[in-house]
């Protein structure tokens, strides 16, 4: 039974064999891959057994790509809803429970209605809950203190918080350039 070339992302380590990201996982799909390749942008390390044919050539399909020319990956991460959940693990900062994605909010520290601002210094993930409970009040009147307090994080400190929620699926030829204390699953 032949794979379906959707089931064969690449996994894009940048010009020094480090993932571009880790969460999400950085992956490419099939065709973003090949048209890479053909433009000379990136080096083929390791390929998947499914060959994708055309009149004119014949591929192994790539399963880990690196750049040939390195990303800089200093500069500060954009502020988002998904990148302040992930600075704050997934997990309310009142109450301290973990929670999906579509179940978390962020709140305001120093509530908008009081001049609080929309900044990482400003803003933690919330479970709906708590936010609710928490309402426009500042935390000592609502008797509500964040975790921890919020920092804007730089990217390094985003990419070693992502490598604690590794991917549902990771192929064995990714072993080598991702670092989770996951065991790989024999396919």
């Amino acid at each position: 039974m032949s794979v379906s070339p959707e089931a064969c992302p690449a996994l894009v380590l940048n010009a020094d064999f480090r993932p571009l990201s880790y969460f999400p996982l950085s992956l490419w799909p099939w065709q973003e891959t090949i048209k890479a390749v053909f433009l000379g942008r990136v080096n083929v390390v390791s390929e998947y057994e499914r060959v994708v044919r055309s009149p004119r050539f014949e591929l192994k399909l790539p399963s880990v790509i690196s750049l040939k020319r390195y990303a800089p990956m200093d500069r500060s991460p954009a502020f988002t809803r998904f990148n302040v959940f992930l600075r704050d693990r997934f997990t309310c900062q009142y109450c301290g429970t973990p929670n999906s994605t579509n179940e978390l909010t962020f709140d305001h520290v120093v509530p908008r209605s009081r001049g609080g601002r929309t900044t990482w210094q400003n803003v933690v993930t919330a479970c709906a809950e708590c936010n609710l409970m928490k309402g426009n009040r500042l935390p000592h009147q609502a008797h509500m203190h964040p975790r921890f307090r919020p920092f804007r994080p730089s990217s390094h400190q985003l990419q070693e918080i992502g490598r604690g929620f590794p991917p549902n699926y990771l192929h064995e030829s990714w072993r080598d350039y991702l670092y989770w204390d996951t065991e790989l699953e024999a396919g």
